[in-house]
């Protein structure tokens, strides 16, 4: 990683700058670097020189899926991403196949893979991702400057051209830039700064559950090694706190598992009571599944799960040489899983705008951040569409079309369940293969009107092996207090 930093590009040359070394941004970077000399990545806080935990990402303790979508934009992005953090533990989950997960209509068969999760810790992806962006650099075009905080955009006529920043020893500097991409997550002061150079204010929308997240590792038993994910779906339909939980196989032989409630439903920071509200959820699968591990890690809670938007495709006076793309843009309840993936394809539409005419086409920022919006708004749809419905839901109040839709949601939900054809047409939407309208065509309807072609399962769909293990941990548990079984809520 480079600490020199040059105010301008050498003569002739065109430079780059990405706000945000996180995921993002890296990506952000790797996505410019075919159009410009060279692209200085800014990042605020340390990066560490292998996988570890770092400053900037609240909410790395926490699971972190990649959907099949988003791990083909990364790889597109910096080939063999995928493959290395493969070959480094993460796990290759097939999609519905190696996923055990109980929605508000019942439980999903685990029918042939369709699509795939890629499951490993925050930490092994950030660190990967930046890996391979920088080797696949063959030209040294991208560097990476720690420690410098942006202050700010700096802007001639209708275009952006640098930012004004602060480095580690404390000095100040502007640095010239043909091209500003801002990654730099949920903490964003994109609109601050635009403000500041004379831009009209993006209309903001904000949806928040109240939903907590409370998450640990735990060693995973012998035998686990192709044990699937485990997931417990809150009803947002149920009119009570809605209280969920997931567990994902990791490297290490590790399991991370991160148990969630909304608002009057929220889980604690308390080790004792963490296993006893994986019990309170609609099915103790996966309190089963801990009473087989060991836990290796306290507990982390967090509390900063509202969605956010802002609409900056909206802004009709857009300057040139500025685009926002990943948390910056929209920042959604970490529950559904959409983040990363939709940062991959926003970082893959602005590569692909960029084609159009380069960093100094006239009206290319503008036209790639409403291809960023394409992503966003089915990310944005999905995890607001359901967190309205929670009870203490703040935003706004949901309607008679968004009951209504719930309502066709669930009974997609059931169909699900039981029919191969609709529990695909639910991945291809989240996954963003296709959007929300693949659910509403004719013959989807039809079949949804229909419902399931097989009778609802009345327990979990584990194999054999996947029953033992779990009857293996119910019966050695020991940890269970009077207390905690006292507090169980099913």
């Amino acid at each position: 990683m480079s600490t020199g930093l040059r105010p301008a590009p050498e003569p002739h040359t065109t430079r780059g700058i990405v706000i945000g070394g996180s995921l993002a941004g890296m990506l952000a970077a790797a996505a410019l670097r075919p159009f410009v000399d060279e692209v200085l990545v800014l990042e605020r806080h340390d990066l560490p020189a292998e996988p570890a935990a770092r400053q900037g990402v609240p909410q790395a303790r926490h699971v972190h899926t990649l959907w099949s979508n988003g791990a083909e934009a990364i790889d597109l992005l910096a080939l063999g991403t995928t493959e290395r953090l493969l070959n480094l533990g993460a796990r290759h989950l097939a999609l519905p196949a190696d996923l055990v997960a109980l929605s508000p209509a019942g439980w999903y068969r685990r029918w042939p893979e369709t699509h795939h999760l890629i499951t490993c810790s925050r930490d092994l992806l950030d660190w990967v991702v930046r890996e391979q962006v920088l080797m696949e650099d063959a030209d040294a075009q991208i560097s990476v400057h720690p420690k410098v905080e942006v202050l700010g955009l700096r802007r001639w006529a209708d275009r952006v051209t640098g930012v004004r920043v602060r480095r580690a020893d404390g000095a100040y500097a502007d640095l010239d830039a043909d091209f500003v991409v801002d990654a730099s997550g949920r903490a964003s002061r994109a609109p601050q700064w635009l403000a500041e150079i004379g831009v009209a204010q993006a209309p903001v929308r904000e949806v928040d559950a109240g939903l907590a997240y409370a998450s640990r590792l735990y060693q995973a038993p012998s035998g686990s090694d192709t044990f699937p994910g485990l997931a417990v779906q809150a009803d947002p339909l149920a009119r009570r706190p809605g209280r969920s939980g997931t567990l994902i196989p990791i490297e290490g032989g590790r399991w991370l598992v991160s148990l969630a409630g909304t608002r009057g439903g929220e889980p604690t920071a308390d080790p004792g009571m963490f296993e006893s509200f994986a019990r309170s959820l609609r099915h103790p699968v996966i309190a089963d599944a801990l009473a087989a591990a060991e836990p290796i890690s306290d507990v982390s809670v967090t509390r900063c799960t509202g969605n956010r938007r802002h609409f900056f495709e909206r802004v009709k006076a857009w300057p040139d040489g500025f685009v926002v793309l990943g948390d910056a843009v929209a920042a959604y309840n970490p529950l559904y899983g959409q983040g990363m993936s939709v940062a991959a394809l926003a970082a893959l539409a602005l590569r692909t705008t960029l084609c159009d005419g380069g960093v100094r086409f006239p009206g290319v920022a503008q036209r790639a951040q409403r291809a960023i919006a394409t992503p966003v708004l089915a990310a944005w749809s999905l995890a607001t569409s359901q967190d309205v419905l929670y009870p203490a839901a703040t935003g706004r109040s949901p309607g008679l079309i968004d009951y209504a839709a719930a309502r066709y949601v669930r009974r997609v939900a059931y169909a699900a369940t039981g029919r191969a054809s609709i529990a695909t047409r639910v991945t291809r939407v989240l996954t963003q293969e296709r959007c929300a309208a693949h659910l509403l065509t004719p013959t989807a309807a039809l079949s949804v009107l229909r419902g399931p072609l097989l009778p609802p399962l009345d327990a979990p769909p584990l194999t054999e092996k996947e029953c033992e293990l779990l009857a293996h941990g119910r019966g050695t548990a020991s940890s269970r207090t009077a207390s905690e079984e006292a507090a169980t809520d099913r």
